[in-house]
């Protein structure tokens, strides 16, 4: 195994109706690493993952996946990872054991080691009581795990994760969080695509942010965390329509230290700042004293969700949350990312060339 299970270098992927999805991506994930690439719908994600698996060929850049080159080896690539997509690709008149059979033709998983790896498989995914009934009938969650267990049938030492739990109830998510955190201790290197922030926190070491096509943050995600600056004092006012005057207040009295962000909000004000835990009483003073009520008060810790507004701010040339936030810097812009493709096996290739 190569230091890096994958190595993508100033990596560009422009359509044929000329729309730039992707535009000078870095990325370094290290064997046995489970990372995150995050971004909102369009921002490049499908395109990008589709390049690694080789069902996209990158207009310009590098990549090697597993040491092989991802233009040159498309077969030793595709021979080395498992690629669930964000559609489930299970035959819904298969059992759940056919599905898994049907996955070793696919993936030329030697004959005599298919039974125990099928049985293995079940087990791990705890679809073991229904392996004989027919996939049609599972709920998504069910159909889901299947699909991820297909994936894994030729053990490669990468899994890609498109957006594996959209649409899931948080049981079932919760379910897919604990195989994903299993495969990853047993030694596969995981990179996972995915819109649900809280999801890349709890699982990722590190994670990459996209947006229009380009990289614009990466780190773990307490690192990320750290760029918005301090902590957030969020305040709900009786009467939302004095935010604005609020918000003047906040910022005319001078509560908090250089560099705080101070906004209105639906129901009244935040206040991002270094200082928000141990100042936030004297904004309520200077509020209380202006003749506003407050209803609520809440600090916490900055969340990914605040990485995001945070990066977005910064890409349309909004100020920065923070004095103390870090620059993000940009690679380029791009366009919308395609949509989803089914897996295919080692020697099967799709999508646009």
């Amino acid at each position: 195994m190569t230091e890096y299970a994958i190595e993508a270098r100033d990596v560009a992927v422009t359509y044929a109706d000329g729309t730039e999805a992707v535009r000078g991506v870095d990325l370094l994930v290290e064997t046995g690493e489970f990372f995150g690439f995050l971004g909102p719908n369009g921002a490049g994600k499908t395109t990008m993952i589709k390049t690694l698996v080789t069902l996209l060929r990158p207009t310009d850049g590098s990549v090697t996946v597993n040491g092989f080159d991802a233009v040159a080896e498309p077969r030793s690539v595709r021979a080395t990872v498992g690629y669930m997509a964000q559609e489930t690709s299970v035959d819904p008149e298969l059992t759940a054991r056919e599905n898994l059979r049907f996955a070793c033709d696919a993936y030329g998983v030697p004959r005599g080691e298919r039974s125990d790896r099928i049985d293995e498989l079940l087990a791990l995914v705890e679809l073991t009581d229904v392996a004989d009934k027919v996939a049609d009938d599972f709920s998504g969650g069910m159909k889901k795990r299947l699909d991820a267990a297909t994936a894994l049938v030729h053990r490669p030492p990468l899994v890609f994760l498109d957006e594996p739990t959209t649409g899931l109830d948080p049981a079932a998510r919760n379910r897919l969080w604990e195989y994903f955190r299993r495969i990853n201790d047993e030694g596969t290197t995981v990179f996972l695509t995915t819109q649900y922030l809280e999801e890349a926190d709890q699982l990722c070491d590190r994670l990459s942010v996209i947006q229009d096509g380009a990289v614009v943050a990466e780190g773990t995600p307490e690192t990320l965390k750290r760029r918005v600056g301090g902590e957030i004092l969020a305040v709900e006012l009786a009467d939302p329509e004095t935010s604005d005057r609020a918000v003047a207040i906040a910022r005319e009295e001078g509560v908090f230290a250089d560099g705080a962000t101070i906004e209105p909000t639906e129901v009244g004000l935040a206040v991002t700042a270094r200082d928000a835990r141990t100042r936030g009483t004297d904004l309520l003073v200077a509020l209380r004293d202006a003749g506003i009520d407050v209803t609520g008060f809440d600090v916490r810790a900055p969340t990914l969700d605040d990485v995001f507004l945070a990066v977005t701010d910064d890409r349309s040339g909004g100020e920065s949350t923070s004095a103390d936030a870090a620059p993000i810097e940009t690679v380029g812009n791009g366009g919308d990312s395609s949509g989803s493709d089914g897996r295919t096996g080692p020697g099967e290739t799709g999508g646009k060339r």
